[in-house]
C-alpha cells in the first residue's frame, strides 16, 4: 500500500454458525378455498337485495328476497285442497259408520225373515227382499270404503303439494350458502329471475385460503418423505407488503408430475383471518425443507463475483483484507451457507468492497445485526 493512504472505511460482519432451513422460493397464486354461485332455485321479481357489494358474509345471512306473493297463494291454494280431502275422508267414514249400523239391522232382518220363512209364517218374498236389503247395505259399505281409499291418496298428493309450495315458499328468501366475501352485484332490485339461471352473486370463501404453487420435480422425493411425518410449513408473502409474512402448511401434493414444466404441484393452506391474502393474487412462496445444522452463514451482501468464480474479503487481524474464494450452498433471505472457504468467527467485508483490493488496510464497522439475522 502506498505510504500515507488512508485506511478505507468498510462496513464488516463475523461469520456465524447456526441451523439453516433449506428453503425453496417460487410464485404462488392464492385460491378461494370455496366459491359459490348464488342462483335462485324459483321464479320471480327480485324485490330486495340486502346486502353490499364486497362485503364478507356468514353462512345463512339474507342476501336476496323474491316476491313471495304468488308463493304464498300457491300454499293457501294447495291447503284449501288437502283441507277439502280431509273432509271427504271424514264425510266418508261418518258414512261407513252409519252404513255398517244398517247393515247388522238388514242382517238382522234377514235371518229373522229366514226362521219365520221355514215356520210357513212369511212369504218366500218377504225373506228374498231382506236378503236383497242386506246384500245391498254390504255393497254400499264396501263403496263407501273405496271412496275412503281414493280420498285418502288424494290428501297424500295434495299434502306432496303443499310441502312443495311451502318449498317454494322458503326459496324467496335467499341465504349466503357459505361464509365469505361477496363479490359484484350481478342482478339489480325490480329484475325478473328465473330458476336455476345467472348467478346474482358469487361468495368466495377467503378464510381459509388456498395457495397453489410449482416447485421442481426433484424435490418431490423429500417434500413427501417430509410432509408424512408432519405437515411441512409454507410462508408466503406479498409484493407490495414483503415485511408481513404469513405463515400455512402444505396441504395437498399432486398426484402427477408436470412432463412439460417438469414440476409439481403444490397447495397450502392458510387461516387468513385477517385478509391478507386473495385470490388471484401472486405471492412469493416460502417452503421450508431440511435444516442445515452447524452452517457457516454470511451476509449475502458479502459474496463477490470475478471470472475465477465467486469470493469475499476478510479482514486479518492487522486490519488488511484478503481474497477467499468460497464454495456457497443454499441462500435464505438475506443469509448465505458457505460451504467451503470460510470459518465461523471469520470478519468479512458487507459494504465498500469495489475500493478494496488484496492488502488494503480497511477501518471497519461492524455491522449493527449479527450475521444470521435478516
Amino acid at each position: 500500500m502506498a505510504a500515507g493512504m488512508p485506511a478505507t472505511p468498510v462496513s464488516v460482519a463475523k461469520a456465524v454458525q447456526e441451523a439453516v432451513p433449506t428453503e425453496l422460493r417460487v410464485v404462488g397464486t392464492g385460491e378461494a378455498s370455496a366459491m359459490v354461485q348464488v342462483k335462485s332455485q324459483i321464479a320471480g321479481e327480485l324485490v330486495s337485495v340486502d346486502f353490499a357489494e364486497g362485503q364478507n358474509v356468514s353462512k345463512g345471512q339474507l342476501l336476496f328476497k323474491i316476491d313471495s306473493r304468488p308463493y304464498e297463494d300457491a300454499l293457501r291454494q294447495a291447503q284449501a285442497t288437502a283441507e277439502r280431502d280431509r273432509a271427504q275422508i271424514a264425510q266418508a267414514e261418518a258414512s261407513v259408520a252409519r252404513d255398517t249400523a244398517q247393515v247388522k239391522f238388514a242382517d238382522s232382518d234377514a235371518k229373522r225373515q229366514a226362521e219365520l220363512q221355514q215356520g210357513g209364517l212369511t212369504p218366500r218374498s218377504t225373506f228374498d227382499q231382506a236378503q236383497s236389503t242386506a246384500e245391498a247395505a254390504r255393497a254400499t259399505v264396501n263403496a263407501t270404503k273405496a271412496t275412503i281409499d281414493t280420498a285418502k291418496a288424494s290428501l297424500q298428493a295434495d299434502e306432496a303439494a303443499v310441502s312443495a309450495a311451502k318449498l317454494n315458499l322458503s326459496y324467496c328468501d335467499i341465504p349466503a350458502p357459505i361464509s365469505g366475501r361477496t363479490g359484484n352485484l350481478l342482478v339489480h332490485a325490480g329484475n325478473l329471475v328465473k330458476v336455476n339461471d345467472v348467478p346474482l352473486v358469487v361468495i368466495n370463501q377467503i378464510a381459509p385460503l388456498f395457495v397453489n404453487f410449482n416447485v421442481p420435480e426433484q424435490h418431490l422425493g423429500a417434500i413427501r418423505r417430509l410432509n408424512a411425518s408432519h405437515p411441512l410449513t409454507v410462508r408466503v408473502f406479498s409484493q407490495d407488503a414483503p415485511e408481513r409474512i404469513v405463515t400455512g402448511h402444505l396441504a395437498t401434493i399432486d398426484n402427477t408430475v408436470d412432463t412439460t414444466t417438469g414440476t409439481i404441484h403444490l397447495k397450502a393452506t392458510f387461516d387468513n383471518r385477517d385478509g391478507m391474502l386473495w385470490p388471484g393474487e401472486f405471492v412469493t412462496v416460502i417452503l421450508t425443507l431440511d435444516t442445515i445444522r452447524n452452517a457457516t452463514v454470511i451476509p449475502a451482501e458479502a459474496v463477490q463475483s470475478s471470472q475465477q468464480g465467486q469470493f469475499v474479503y476478510t479482514v486479518k487481524p492487522d486490519n488488511h483484507v484478503e481474497i477467499r474464494p468460497v464454495t456457497l450452498g443454499a441462500t435464505t433471505g438475506n443469509r448465505t451457507v458457505v460451504e467451503k472457504g470460510i470459518s465461523p468467527g471469520d470478519t468479512v467485508v458487507i459494504d465498500g468492497q469495489l475500493r478494496l483490493f488484496p492488502g488494503a488496510e480497511v477501518k471497519a464497522v461492524e455491522e449493527s445485526k449479527p450475521a444470521g439475522r435478516p
